[in-house]
């Protein structure tokens, strides 16, 4: 969905006129994030990258993570799986490039090393994420007064129906956990099961990142909803995009602060351009 777009009225409109007459309708300090809104998945990369490089993220981060890091490492080195019940190199009638006896063994071994890990830090992980999302507002230098109440954007906003009972239990802990069951068979796959599952989880991973935004515009379940269909397949591409890096066995770990940090910065822009409609309405 277009950074700028306002509607199927206001979109229609906007692409009536010339490019230069469309670029000069966005303020000037609202240029650099409309080109950042153009495509959501930037975000997830502005996080990684903000996340290696910026003192101010890893440093309290790896504080907090380090002594659990090397527990969950310690502990997932005692133990030497086994894999057995693998007969030939193919897979489905299909040659493979590699050992399946190799592929399977890596894919449990990381599989099992990142579950310890991620056991050993499930509370300080949290706190963690949750650091990396107020230093990054707070590097932005926004405080709490930054987020102001919902405005909405659309001149018709969509009518958004009631999600089917199958995929809010889909959404839920059980549901993922079925999904990722279901899923078990993709993963002698390479990539294949990665990119399914974040396809499955796209949507709920974008809403997740983006709890914090929500909450600090007190912004109800129905705002929420109208919010997220009118940017469908930015959360979509997003949540995909972070599903994906978040799914990768170990490393994955990092990356489920990295998408905090791109979760912040783009709550930031949205919330600049919800700055800039909430002016437009009071003039």
């Amino acid at each position: 969905m277009s950074a700028i777009a306002d509607g199927p009225e206001a979109q229609d409109a906007l692409f009536s006129i010339s490019d230069s007459e469309a670029k000069s309708s966005v303020p000037a300090e609202l240029e650099r994030a409309t080109l950042r809104l153009e495509f959501p998945p930037s975000y997830v990369i502005v996080g990684v990258y903000r996340l290696f490089t910026d003192k101010a993220l890893y440093q309290p981060v790896w504080a907090k993570c380090k002594h659990g890091t090397q527990r969950g490492v310690i502990s997932s080195t005692r133990s030497s799986p086994r894999v057995t019940g693998l007969s030939g190199d193919t897979l489905f009638g299909y040659q493979m490039p590699f050992s399946l006896y190799t592929y399977a063994t890596g894919v449990l071994v990381a599989s099992q090393v990142t579950f310890i890990i991620r056991f050993f830090l499930s509370r300080n992980m949290r706190i963690a994420r949750d650091r990396a999302w107020e230093q990054t507002v707070a590097s932005r230098g926004k405080g709490p007064d930054f987020w102001q109440p919902y405005v909405e954007e659309w001149t018709n906003p969509p009518v958004v129906k009631k999600t089917p009972f199958l995929q809010r239990w889909l959404s839920g802990r059980l549901g993922a956990m079925a999904v990722k069951l279901m899923l078990l068979p993709f993963d002698l796959v390479p990539l294949v099961g990665l990119f399914i599952a974040a396809w499955f989880k796209g949507l709920g991973t974008a809403r997740s990142l983006h709890r914090r935004y929500f909450e600090a515009k007190k912004m109800t379940p129905a705002q929420i909803a109208v919010f997220m269909e009118e940017r469908k397949w930015d959360y979509r591409t997003f949540g995909f995009t972070a599903a994906i890096l978040e799914g990768l066995p170990i490393i994955g770990i990092v990356f489920t602060v990295s998408n905090r940090v791109g979760a912040a910065m783009w709550a930031h822009d949205l919330e600049k351009r919800q700055h800039f409609y909430a002016s437009k309405k009071q003039t």
